[in-house]
């Protein structure tokens, strides 16, 4: 729960005999995330002035400013907590880093967070996740509100993810050798970018991601190709067209809130399995779709469209039958919307 991930941190890192399975959620590694930010500086400068005022703004920025019920938690805030406690609070939270603890963690690690909440923000969590060892992560859409969606999600997760860790692993399934969906990803003006940040804070915040790409892979049931050289990029193939849409579009939402957005291109085909990694024409399209996208965009093929445009739950706006290189005929190329 928010504010107990530090001490869920120490504690597993201090007792790992008495720890089998580390779960965390929205979760942070040092309160940096809260007291570097301005607008949370002006909020806490109320604290001195207006307890009422402090409070409410609080739990509005926690949880939605359009929310009756986070006037009902400033209330609740008020009377769990007295303003001079919440002074002394103030003056000692800053002080909490426990992010050199975070290499040391020996359990299997779930980390959960709904990306839409302010603080932690997004990125804050996968740097996070990057830094304990094969860790997990899970994102969901959403804020902390409704509560009982954001337990009910939260609950099966974390049944999963303790069931699955009580049993031996399965041994990880082949690579499709038939049809498949294959998602390309790939970092929109890598070359800008590096030139902005320089090479060496590019190339931290670029392994970041992929890690976080890959784990989001993994949660929709894909498989990332390990073998596969793609420089700023990563593929991965499906079995099923709607988990690599909400799979390509949890990537986008990463990319977005890592700042480094991506391209993002589906397309659906047979494939050959080669020493981990995956060739075909089907490849190459999909390659290609992805050069198309605008950062952040998901295109998808007339094939894959068709698979899902009944079971993904998105819309899809048509981008007309687009010439690629290398490919004989033109393919039709669909951009997956918000539904409604």
């Amino acid at each position: 729960m928010f504010g107990s991930g530090p001490v869920a941190i120490a504690y597993a890192v201090r007792h790992p005999e008495r720890v089998s399975h580390l779960v965390l959620w929205s979760a942070w590694a040092s309160a940096s995330v809260f007291y570097e930010d301005n607008r949370m500086r002006a909020v806490y400068s109320l604290l001195e002035h207006d307890w009422e005022l402090y409070t409410e703004t609080v739990s509005h920025i926690m949880y939605g400013w359009g929310e009756a019920a986070s006037r009902q938690l400033g209330e609740i805030y008020r009377l769990c907590i007295s303003q001079e406690t919440s002074r002394a609070f103030y003056k000692e939270e800053p002080k909490i880093d426990v992010t050199g603890l975070l290499p040391q963690i020996k359990a299997p690690t779930l980390v959960l967070h709904r990306s839409q909440i302010p603080f932690p923000d997004l990125n804050s969590v996968m740097e996070l996740a990057a830094s304990i060892p094969d860790a997990r992560l899970v994102l969901k859409e959403g804020t902390w509100l409704p509560v009982s969606e954001a337990f009910e999600e939260s609950w099966r997760a974390i049944v999963e993810f303790v069931s699955e860790s009580e049993t031996p692993m399965p041994v990880p399934p082949d690579l499709p050798s038939g049809t498949a969906v294959i998602l390309f990803a790939d970092i929109a003006d890598s070359t800008g970018i590096t030139e902005r940040l320089g090479d060496a804070p590019f190339r931290e915040k670029a392994r970041e991601l992929d890690a976080a790409l890959r784990t989001v892979i993994r949660e929709h049931s894909g498989t990332p190709i390990e073998g596969k050289l793609l420089g700023d990029g990563v593929l991965a193939v499906f079995t099923s067209a709607r988990q690599a849409i909400e799979a390509a579009v949890a990537c986008g939402a990463a990319g977005s809130h890592a700042r480094l957005p991506l391209h993002l291109g589906l397309h659906a085909g047979d494939v050959i399995r080669e020493e981990n990694n995956v060739y075909g024409g089907a490849v190459n399209i999909a390659s290609r779709i992805s050069g198309l996208s605008a950062p952040g965009e998901v295109l998808v093929s007339d094939i894959v469209r068709g698979l899902a445009r009944t079971s993904a739950g998105v819309g899809f706006e048509d981008r007309g039958e687009q010439p690629l290189k290398g490919v004989s005929e033109a393919v039709r190329v669909w951009a997956v919307v918000k539904s409604g």
